[in-house]
């Protein structure tokens, strides 16, 4: 489902805010540093000062709906990134090595190797700043940041000294979370480190990657078929619970049989790959565009009425008007619009 980050400004001044309690899990094969006990458990005060919310990125609407898209959040453990952090925590020898996904307000893992817990507060993540970067965010002893000495995770249980992220990003540049490495002792990592750690993040961003393309059109790059009907599901039930308008828009080029019998199949491409980016242009974040397949296509606009749905429509036109002047190139289509639930709107747009 589309989701636009939502955050609220919260005062300095303290607040009392309940967290609970957190499992950490055996800690297993890191040699005689680690803990020998089966378990740690993170129990919190019922109460706990809250701190000012960590910073999010510039594209934050864009990443969480990327995220959504890959539609990975609170499924089962995979062994594809199981044996990624599984041989991370070997080869650096920290008693944790985990997947992070950063959703709106939450730090999920999807992998985790010595730590026997599926969630923690964004807040509270390191990883959330570990986005933030262009490279990866190494932090040598956590006491000695300001960012993250008063951390809970630092101050109590596991005691965290140490954090390196590396970020895992997928098309088109949303870093969605990270391959990370967490020790209680303060420690470097050398360059050859940090190159390990990059390739290491490399193949879990190729696996993040393999997921999205499961839903992705490799053609035009939009959701393809699967990945719009599953994620327009969830943003018509959202649309439903908000009690917020939404449209449904379906595109179908004109002459696109035309133009793959008189130019060519890679010209049929690029006239795709011309509209596909004309609807692409003219939708806003949140909105969500698929190839359904051939040359039809559709677009689910949330919180929008149907004047507004006729706008995006001509909006669409006029820049395909712009773009298409190739002879190869769509200059129609033929659309329907229906206000959910509704009765479908038929037209034919031409540009002017």
């Amino acid at each position: 489902m589309s989701c636009t980050a939502h955050r609220e400004t919260v005062s300095k001044t303290p607040q009392a805010v309940p967290l609970g309690v957190f499992r950490f899990g055996r800690l297993q094969g890191c040699e005689d540093r680690l803990l020998d006990r089966d378990s740690i458990d993170l129990v919190f005060p019922v109460e706990i000062a809250l701190m000012v919310s960590a910073p999010r990125p510039a594209n934050e609407a864009a990443r969480i709906e990327a995220l959504h898209g890959l539609d990975i959040l609170d499924t089962p453990a995979e062994e594809r990134f199981d044996s990624l952090t599984r041989l991370a925590r070997r080869i650096f020898g920290v008693p944790i090595a985990l997947v992070s996904l950063l959703d709106v307000d939450r730090q999920w893992f999807k992998s985790t190797a010595g730590l026997n817990a599926t969630e923690t507060t964004r807040d509270d993540s390191f990883c959330t700043y570990a986005i933030l970067e262009d490279d990866m965010l190494v932090i040598p002893d956590a006491h000695a940041d300001p960012r993250f000495r008063e951390n809970p995770f630092v101050t109590g249980d596991p005691h965290v000294r140490f954090y390196a992220g590396c970020p895992l990003e997928i098309p088109p540049g949303n870093k969605v979370g990270t391959l990370c490495l967490i020790d209680t002792q303060a420690r470097v990592l050398t360059p050859d480190d940090r190159e390990l750690l990059r390739d290491l993040g490399r193949l879990a961003s190729q696996e993040l990657m393999a997921v999205q393309l499961a839903h992705m059109d490799e053609l035009t790059q939009l959701l393809n078929r699967r990945g719009f009907e599953r994620l327009a599901k969830r943003g018509l039930t959202a649309s439903r619970q908000l009690k917020q308008p939404a449209c449904l828009l379906a595109f179908d080029l004109n002459g696109f049989k035309h133009i793959n019998d008189t130019y060519g199949h890679a010209e049929g491409d690029r006239a795709l790959k011309t509209f596909a980016g004309a609807v692409r242009d003219s939708l806003r974040d949140g909105d969500l565009v698929g190839r359904l397949g051939g040359d039809e296509f559709a677009a689910l606009l949330m919180f929008t009425d149907a004047s507004q749905a006729a706008q995006i429509e001509a909006r669409v036109s006029e820049l395909l008007e712009h773009r298409g002047k190739a002879p190869a190139c769509p200059t129609t289509f033929a659309s329907a619009w229906a206000a959910c639930p509704s009765i479908p709107h038929r037209t034919t747009i031409s540009p002017p």
